[in-house]
């Protein structure tokens, strides 16, 4: 059966139309033709009945737009082909349709084709693409929609003839040429492109005197309209043809450089090179700049290289590469005229004719590769001021630029794509090393992972282990490296192998001011830092602290993350720390006095926000230079400590190491709060140990009774009994000893707490009824408070509701005249407890509920766990399964958080309540 194929040509560029075996079809009236413009410059993609309405009506909607708009399309559907289809699709419309039948994407698709292909081949796409205008794009069509994308199309075209005139030209076809571009010069008489182009073709034709006629039109019109000169190239061309240069007339083959180097034995990198691949397919028609930034030994030529060459077949005009040696240990920067006479050499010009000015050299330069699709790799820049020269103003040419500061005015003026280099993924590090030593080998070898650990993923760093573990295996090589650190990948004979000589490069741009501020980043406490921090870490003013941030930042030392923290890679840390013992004794000390004090009185004002009930005890004030963050409120000083936990934890070593005995102490007690609301127990343990041995050196009595007693309270916590009644016992005596009522009371309300975690009830209600009366001899009201809490929660633990009741609902009164939420809470906490073993369920749940609220409120997650938990035992009373099963899940949640014991008891809970429901 003979098969018919219909010929289907759909048209915007020109009157819309349609077309089928080259016979026109009518399709309606303009408001018609609109619709079907809309639904072909979207073709096989959804147009939103809101976008159809607006791209035909804009803001003059006929009555019932939406059944108009409807109608419109069943009409054109009755015209429409097999081939063709409108199709109801996410709230729209989808015309479906081969694009090569649509002349604007078959137009588009030709103009990028010819950037890929060679100039004849080019030069046959191109002008393919100019064959398919038939006019002004929509002709006889008129809404706001219409005459934006009219506009875009004609830019489009405006380009693609400007790319097929500088082929032709070259090609010699410059006599049949002058009519089209004498046009187009008198429709863009400012255009120095079009100009040009005009110019040559009539110089080449003999025509010399009209050439320099067209100049002068020019020359005069920018003047006059906008106050300027032409441009340097121009003005080349214009001085050549009054010389009559013969070059000009001679249209030679241009040479075709291949300097690309041999390609690199290269791994990973993955995703950077498929981020290198989008922003090429994502700037047609623009100069493509990659900025590839990084520190020393990253790999960013590496990349590149690799990059360039499984791209090399889409420049067939020619690869361009310089090593400007930007960062280099035994030349300068190389300037750009340099750099700028090898690209000229490379592009076959005439010796004799380049100029000595840099900026008409680069002139020349453009002029050659116009037109042209070209790589261009500049490596190892310093600057954008070497770098801009050597750009080639063409669109179809591809620039890719490696080196260790991000050249910011590349980005901000020349429109550059930038690509942040970071340390390799951890299977990328595996497969670097697998491909030095073999994979058998580095899957053999257990030592493996722990080599690419304490490489950090630095690819200088793999390769220089790789090259020292030849010949002995990797269990010595990463037994060395974590002995020796830098120094095992140091290496005197070759300086381009040694990672901190590499990275020294990167310093020898910086100020001795910024240089000073990477060596302190270097021994500063904790994983990372911030502005805050830095500013009293340094010293400087918050300007200068900045300035010095970005200037390392800029140099790919120092990299910014979200939340305003910096931070350096591990062995660019080590490296930086290694300088600041270069430093003088007093700068590296003062340095670290004056962060460690940061840290605390700033931990202290939060610790006062999270608890202003608790007694004051102030901290020495801070050295000079030191400027605590401001917190405005408890939500701030939470968010501060939750981010600064770890840089403070660092920063009471740093304190310990220099025998600040009393800072060590206070960072202890300015984190007890946040540590117990948190539920961190082991940094809390940890802490308070560290306190201990500082306690030893300070002459207050009441330091070494707060010590034992917190340190006591935390060991009973996680379980630590015996050590913990040790500590209790020691802070209850020094405290008798000096017949200190106040700190006998406090300690005693932590033994009764301690017996009661070893299951002795009784002994702890002893121990509450001792504090309840030392509180009430002293007439510290607030603190009576808690101890009746404590009498009243043992009391119902022993059975005594109404006694239990009765001193809970005397503490809940105290606690609410002295504003005391957290005291308010363990109260609530307790007359759950109470109407729970009293089988009064639904008061217990809306104790509890109420002492959830509270503990939520001042942040306590350890309390609001223990609160969950209980409050899951009326609901399951209650017969209120699901919301028994809520409060035990979030609570088993955050028990596993704080790595407590209740976990596995929540978990059983959970367990019996899914087999009762079951059942």
């Amino acid at each position: 059966m003979e098969v018919t194929v219909v010929a289907v040509e759909l048209r915007v560029l020109g009157p819309v139309d349609l077309r089928v075996d080259g016979r026109s079809v009518e399709i309606g009236h303009a408001r018609q033709r609109c619709v079907l413009a809309v639904l072909l410059m979207e073709a096989n993609r959804v147009v939103t009945m809101e976008q159809l309405l607006d791209r035909v009506w804009a803001d003059r909607l006929p009555q019932k737009a939406r059944q108009v708009a409807s109608n419109y399309v069943s009409r054109l559907r009755q015209v429409l082909v097999d081939d063709v289809a409108i199709v109801r699709q996410g709230g729209g419309y989808v015309l479906r349709v081969d694009p090569e039948a649509v002349d604007v994407h078959r137009f588009r698709r030709l103009v990028e084709q010819a950037r890929g292909q060679d100039d004849a081949q080019a030069l046959a796409s191109l002008e393919q693409a100019a064959e398919l205008w038939l006019g002004e794009a929509f002709e006889g069509l008129d809404t706001p929609w219409i005459t934006t994308v009219r506009e875009g199309l004609a830019r489009e075209r405006f380009a693609a003839d400007a790319d097929r005139a500088d082929l032709a030209l070259a090609q010699g076809r410059h006599a049949e040429l002058c009519a089209e571009l004498t046009e187009r010069a008198d429709a863009h008489p400012l255009d120095e492109r079009v100009t040009a182009q005009l110019m040559l073709a009539l110089y080449r034709t003999g025509r010399q005197a009209e050439a320099l006629l067209r100049f002068d039109r020019i020359r005069a019109r920018l003047a006059d309209e906008v106050g300027a000169d032409p441009g340097t190239e121009l003005r080349d061309l214009h001085r050549r043809i009054l010389d009559t240069d013969s070059a000009l007339a001679r249209v030679t083959t241009p040479q075709v450089p291949r300097q690309l180097p041999a390609p690199p034995a290269f791994t990973g990198r993955v995703t950077e090179l498929a981020l290198l691949d989008k922003a090429l397919a994502e700037a047609p028609g623009t100069v493509l700049i990659s900025a590839i930034g990084g520190a020393g030994g990253l790999g960013k030529t590496w990349l590149a290289l690799a990059w360039a060459h499984q791209h090399a077949e889409q420049f067939p005009d020619g690869q361009l590469f310089v090593d400007l040696h930007g960062f280099s240990p035994l030349e300068e920067p190389m300037p750009p005229a340099v750099a700028m006479r090898g690209f000229l050499d490379a592009l076959g010009a005439d010796p004799a004719r380049i100029p000595a000015d840099l900026d008409a050299q680069a002139a020349l330069y453009r002029s050659l590769v116009a037109g042209r699709r070209m790589l261009i790799v500049l490596d190892n820049a310093a600057t954008a001021e070497q770098v801009v020269p050597l750009l080639p103003g063409n669109p179809h040419c591809t620039v890719l630029i490696t080196g260790r500061t991000r050249l910011v005015s590349l980005i901000d003026r020349h429109g550059a794509r930038h690509l942040q280099l970071d340390v390799l993924a951890r299977d990328e590090a595996r497969a670097l090393l697998a491909a030095r030593l073999g994979a058998d080998r580095v899957a053999a070898e257990p030592a493996a992972a722990e080599l690419i650990e304490l490489c950090g993923g630095y690819p200088l760093a793999l390769s220089i282990t790789a090259r020292q573990a030849t010949a002995i295996p990797l269990a010595e090589v990463a037994a060395e490296l974590r002995e020796l650190g830098l120094e095992m990948l140091d290496h005197d004979a070759d300086p381009a192998s040694s990672l901190p000589v590499v990275l020294s490069w990167s310093l020898r741009r910086l100020t001795d001011e910024h240089r000073t501020v990477f060596a302190l980043l270097g021994i500063a406490p904790g994983p990372d830092t911030t502005l805050p921090a830095a500013i009293s870490l340094t010293g400087l003013s918050p300007v200068r602290a900045r300035r010095a941030l970005s200037a390392l930042q800029e140099a790919s030392l120092l990299e910014r993350r979200p939340g305003g923290r910096y931070a350096m890679h591990d062995l660019i840390r080590a490296y930086a720390a290694t300088t600041a013992h270069k430093l003088p004794d007093d700068v590296r000390e003062l340095a670290l006095v004056r962060v460690t004090d940061f840290y605390l009185h700033t931990a202290f004002a939060a610790d006062r926000l999270l608890d202003p009930t608790r007694q004051l005890l102030q901290p020495e004030p801070p050295a000079p230079g030191v400027h605590p963050h401001p917190l405005p409120d408890l939500a701030a000083a939470l968010a501060w400590l939750q981010a600064e936990h770890t840089a403070i934890l660092a920063a009471q070593r740093a304190a310990i190491s220099f025998g600040r005995h009393q800072v060590v102490w206070h960072l202890t007690w300015a984190l007890d709060t946040f540590h117990s609301r948190r539920g961190h127990l082991r940094d809390r343990l940890a802490s308070w140990r560290a306190a201990l041995d500082a306690a030893a050196h300070l002459p207050d009595h009441t330091v070494r009774i707060r010590t034992h007693r917190l340190l006591g309270n935390t060991c009973s916590q996680l379980g630590l009994h015996e050590e913990s009644i040790g500590h209790l016992d020691q802070a209850l005596a020094v405290a008798v000893r000096h017949h200190d009522l106040s700190q006998q009371a406090h300690t005693h309300q932590v033994l009764a707490a301690a017996w009661q975690e070893r299951g002795d009830d009784r002994r702890a209600l002893d121990h509450a009824r001792h504090a309840r009366d030392l509180y009430r001899t002293l007439g510290h009201a607030a603190r009576e408070a808690d101890a009746l809490n404590q009498v009243g929660w043992f009391a119902a633990r022993l059975g005594d509701f109404d006694a239990a009741r009765d001193h809970c609902h005397a503490a809940l009164t105290l606690f609410r005249q002295h504003h005391d939420p957290d005291g308010e809470a363990a109260t609530l906490d307790s007359l759950g407890f109470i109407a729970h073993r009293t089988r009064e369920h639904q008061q217990a749940v809306d104790h509890y509920h109420q002492a959830l609220a509270l503990y939520r409120t001042v942040g306590d997650a350890y309390r609001v766990a223990d609160a969950l938990d209980n409050l899951g035992r009326p609901h399951s009373a209650l017969g209120q399964h699901d919301q028994a099963r809520k409060a035990w899940q979030e609570a088993l949640e955050l028990y596993r958080e704080q790595g407590r014991d209740d976990a596995a008891r929540v978990q059983r809970q959970l367990d019996d309540l899914a087999t009762a429901t079951a059942t």
